[in-house]
């Protein structure tokens, strides 16, 4: 299969065809020139298609990493021949780096003061990770190596609270627990709307009517079809609700009905 013809497959749109060629660059440079290489950070949707482009390439050589385990933005680096994937996280020199602001303990800031005051540096969204807060006024932020030099350097604050900046190991970040609510449900048949409905605490309805307006993602890709199947392991996002996730396909109930655990961050 030619790229052009993988790119035909596997792009929904322009946007991501743009994105999708850029990641097949940094593969054949990785391939064809022993040259460790990078993506940008990428949303879990562009991770989704991402995933999907390399499974229909065969599957090369990567790991997709976001500076700690379970970390929601993630590059993709595709290793060198003499590089070992499973050494790429702990290696000093690796493309990502961390930064540490310190705030006044009383500063209510949220992500969005965190992510406003960094762009607002003229640094673009895909050179930045994961925010973390893992207590009151501190800040905890993963970016791309090649971006740390300007933050230490012109990022002063947030809002109107100064920040003293220091450069963190990785293994120094302290992601807080994810909080999630624990549902035991039944669905007449596993597919979109019915377990939507049952993981949002939503009518069967609105689920298919949030579905049909785009608003509902299955592993981190947009479905607009209330009946596709659903399976054990899924994630589900849905825009303004949040995320869940299909824990358990516990099988039928005396009546037919379908158990299902489900956890919903919250």
């Amino acid at each position: 299969m030619t790229k052009k013809e993988l790119l035909d497959r596997c792009a929904r749109d322009g946007e991501e065809r743009i994105l999708l060629a850029r990641v097949l660059d940094k593969l054949e440079l990785a391939q064809g020139r022993g040259v460790p290489a990078h993506t940008p950070f990428l949303s879990p949707g562009q991770r989704a298609a991402v995933a999907d482009l390399l499974n229909a390439w065969g599957r090369p050589r990567c790991l997709f990493w976001g500076g700690y385990p379970d970390s929601e933005r993630q590059i993709c680096m595709f290793p060198a021949d003499w590089q070992e994937e499973d050494d790429l996280p702990a290696d000093p020199e690796g493309p990502l780096a961390a930064i540490e602001a310190k705030f006044p303990a009383d500063a209510p800031l949220a992500h969005r003061d965190i992510l406003g005051s960094l762009m607002g540096l003229g640094i673009s969204r895909e050179l930045i990770g994961d925010i973390l807060l893992p207590q009151p006024g501190l800040c905890q932020v993963v970016v791309l190596g090649e971006s740390l030099p300007i933050l230490l350097s012109q990022w002063e604050g947030a809002g109107r609270y100064q920040a003293r900046l220091s450069e963190i190991p990785l293994d120094r970040l302290t992601p807080s627990p994810a909080q999630v609510k624990t549902i035991r449900d039944t669905v007449a048949t596993p597919r979109l709307d019915a377990v939507a409905a049952a993981g949002f605490s939503l009518s069967r309805s609105k689920a298919a009517a949030l579905i049909a307006a785009g608003k509902v993602s299955l592993n981190h890709r947009e479905c607009l079809k209330a009946d596709r199947p659903v399976s054990e392991g899924d994630t589900l996002t849905c825009r303004g609700l949040g995320k869940c996730v299909i824990k358990e396909v516990l099988g039928q109930s005396k009546k037919g009905r379908t158990m299902l655990v489900i956890e919903r961050y919250v």
